[in-house]
């Protein structure tokens, strides 16, 4: 069974919870980037985008490596597989319930067909 880090996991989410951070995810897996160049493309300040990066940072979904005068950002080498092992266990007892679920109607309506035909 795979064990979960809860702080790793809240950080995580929580850093995905926001749009432009998943967004700044999106850009970051086509190409590195300044921080500078982050927040133009979301029309923020750099201020602004500073604060989002170090969320991202700190939950360890982007690195940040400053070079001369610029900082630069790309994702980290965390891929979310603990986050995706997370969400798949519940998923699959999802799937399983809703499969009991499928079986449950289903014995229902065939009782209710053979109700109808024996009248």
């Amino acid at each position: 069974m795979v064990q979960f880090s809860r702080d790793r996991l809240d950080a995580s989410f929580s850093a995905l919870s926001d749009v432009t951070r998943r967004g700044v995810l999106e850009q970051l897996g086509h190409r590195d980037a300044s921080i500078t160049d982050l927040a133009d493309i979301f029309g923020m300040t750099l201020t602004g985008m500073k604060k989002h990066v170090l969320v991202l940072e700190r939950a360890g979904l982007v690195v940040t490596e400053k070079v001369g005068r610029v900082r630069t950002c790309k994702l980290g080498a965390r891929r979310l597989e603990e986050e995706l092992a997370w969400i798949e266990r519940y998923r699959v007892q999802w799937d399983e319930r809703f499969d009991e679920l499928d079986r449950v109607v289903a014995e229902r309506v065939a009782d209710e067909l053979m109700c109808t035909e024996s009248k």
